[in-house]
């Protein structure tokens, strides 16, 4: 019984004893006093006297001496619940103690005070008043849970913990909380194994109370279920009896539905989890929850149609939450991106500006999101092709989120798309600077490296530019083939260190030996340096290789310089892969 429920069951009996205690004093006369003047008969002493007369209470209504006491005990349990109620607690394990001075087996009570007491570090007035209400009422296991709970916790003697939860689970093995008990002393031992045999004791008990099964089927969860492994099939079908027996003792509650349902759909179980959020939906059609993880299973199983009905239908009824809107996007985000690796780019175009909006209004109703400003920001640079847009976005973002290097890193890339350039250059800094101070390896890399210098170069500080990139290479020499061409290619396009040129565009062949791209800049530089010959070589060369020359080289040394020249390219946006922020 709840403490307020058995609080209130008390109220009521005193209120009734009392009322019926006192109908023998404030009964109403039934007739009224006689006339003066009436017959000597009338006045005369009667052997039965009237009870309006009579202050003293029939026989029949007295409370007998035991009565009392249990009156009394029970306006002491009001007082000190009234009493805990405004955090005395001194003076509520008073009145407390009063009560169990006339009840020492009242275990719930015993168990509350024994808890108060802990809460004070008085354990050996806890333990004394949990064995007492043991030896006032032995076939209790509430007492013998509690005294495991303190031998094991504070007092750190778990051979006698493990005892008293032995004994809790003997008085009553259908008590899941005696099973928990003795499953959590076993583990802080670091007795594992004991612990599983706890809980396959406990698969043997004869239940049909499904928050029991589903109780235990959680306690096999946190044993077996690890972070860093998955479970082995033999324990997968462990837990599976375990929720399958919860779900059959249900009877329709959707609470334990949904327990159940998100069990099959943690541990990848989504063909089992989706039959289940369907009928609590049935049951609950408004409970949003089950509508998002239903949706998140359809996404899971490939079920997409399925999923954006069902966020479609949730943003109708609870347009107010973000979950779906994120969800949806993300959904239409993979479709957008299927048309476009299908050259269908016009479906594409109108799907991705859906995905925008989504994530836009997600936005709206919960701006206190990093990794959805930052998905926002990556479509509005690459597809929707707006980094004014994403410059506002991620300037908000910004303010929102100050200290986060990897926002102020896509503030600088979307600054550069948006041609401004010097503001991007101090972006990049800033971003750099802030990463250091949070120690933030992660996002300077090999690939901040990169776009901070090509950023660099086209605000014209190419010897910063040149220092940066050399820093990129050296971060990841295996993988640095576009640094060293960017580089080479700079310092040929602006006439400058030609050898150190020529030396990065070949080390860039080295790792892509057919890359166009670097082709055409080698050309550049044999050009520049007066090579027409091996410049025409090099022609012939990305010729061989089908490729499209941005150039052709001419018989005249004029007509060559004009020709020779690649069009100028800006850098590729290098999106820094999200790891933090991302949500």
């Amino acid at each position: 019984m709840k403490w307020g429920v058995l609080a209130l069951w008390s109220v009521l009996f005193l209120f009734l004893f009392l009322s019926f205690r006192n109908t023998g004093i404030a009964r109403t006369p039934s007739a009224s006093l006689p006339q003066a003047g009436s017959s000597t008969a009338s006045i005369k002493k009667s052997n039965q006297q009237h009870d309006s007369f009579t202050l003293k209470p029939a026989a029949d209504l007295l409370l007998r001496p035991e009565g009392e006491r249990k009156a009394g005990a029970l306006a002491s349990f009001v007082e000190g619940r009234s009493l805990e109620e405004n955090g005395e607690i001194d003076k509520a394990l008073e009145a407390y103690r009063k009560v169990l001075n006339v009840d020492p087996g009242h275990s719930k009570l015993a168990s509350r005070v024994a808890a108060l007491l802990i809460r004070q570090d008085d354990f050996p007035q806890a333990i004394d008043i949990l064995k007492d209400a043991i030896k006032a009422n032995p076939s209790n296991a509430e007492p013998y849970s509690q005294l495991a709970l303190i031998y094991a916790k504070y007092l750190k003697k778990t051979d006698e913990a493990v005892d008293y939860a032995n004994q809790a689970i003997a008085l009553n093995p259908r008590d899941i909380e005696a099973y928990q008990r003795l499953c959590e002393i076993e583990l802080a031992a670091g007795e594992e194994k004991k612990a599983l045999g706890t809980l396959e004791r406990a698969t043997k008990v004869d239940s049909d109370d499904a928050a029991f099964w589903t109780r235990l089927g959680k306690l096999y969860v946190a044993i077996l279920f690890k972070s860093d492994s998955q479970p082995k099939p033999d324990e997968l079908r462990r837990v599976n009896d375990v929720f399958k027996k919860a779900a059959e003792h249900a009877d329709d509650d959707p609470s334990v539905l949904k327990d159940v349902a998100d069990y099959y759909a943690a541990s990848q179980q989504l063909k089992e989890a989706i039959p289940l959020y369907l009928r609590v939906l049935e049951l609950q059609p408004d409970d949003a929850n089950a509508r998002e993880k239903l949706a998140s299973s359809f996404i899971l199983t490939n079920q997409r149609a399925k999923a954006v009905e069902m966020l479609e239908q949730l943003i109708k009824q609870h347009p107010e939450k973000y979950q779906p809107y994120d969800l949806l996007a993300q959904i239409l985000d993979d479709e957008a991106r299927s048309l476009q690796r299908a050259k269908r780019l016009d479906e594409a175009k109108a799907k991705f500006a859906r995905v925008v909006a989504n994530y836009e209004q997600s936005l709206l109703i919960n701006p206190n999101r990093a990794g959805t400003y930052l998905r926002l920001a990556e479509l509005l640079l690459g597809p929707i092709k707006d980094p004014g847009r994403a410059v506002k976005i991620l300037t908000e973002a910004r303010r929102r989120f100050p200290g986060a290097p990897e926002i102020v890193y896509y503030l600088a890339l979307a600054q550069r798309e948006a041609k401004q350039i010097q503001q991007a250059v101090a972006t990049f800094e800033e971003a750099l600077h802030e990463a250091e101070l949070d120690q933030d390896t992660e996002i300077v890399n090999a690939k901040f490296y990169f776009n901070y210098g090509a950023t660099a170069e086209q605000a014209g500080l190419y010897e910063k530019a040149a220092d940066l990139l050399r820093k990129s290479i050296a971060l990841d020499p295996a993988n640095a083939a576009e640094a060293y061409n960017y580089l080479g290619y700079m310092w040929g396009d602006h006439n400058m260190y030609l050898d150190e040129a020529e030396d990065m565009i070949k080390r860039a062949l080295q790792i892509e030996p057919d890359n166009g791209s670097y082709l055409d800049s080698l050309g550049w530089v044999e050009f520049r340096k007066g090579r027409f010959d091996q410049a025409l070589a090099v022609s012939h060369r990305r010729w061989k290789h089908g490729k499209k020359r941005w150039c052709s080289i001419r018989k005249t040394k004029s007509s060559q310089r004009r020709s020779m020249a690649p069009r100028r390219r800006s850098a590729k946006v290098r999106h820094p892969r999200r790891t933090r922020l991302s949500d």
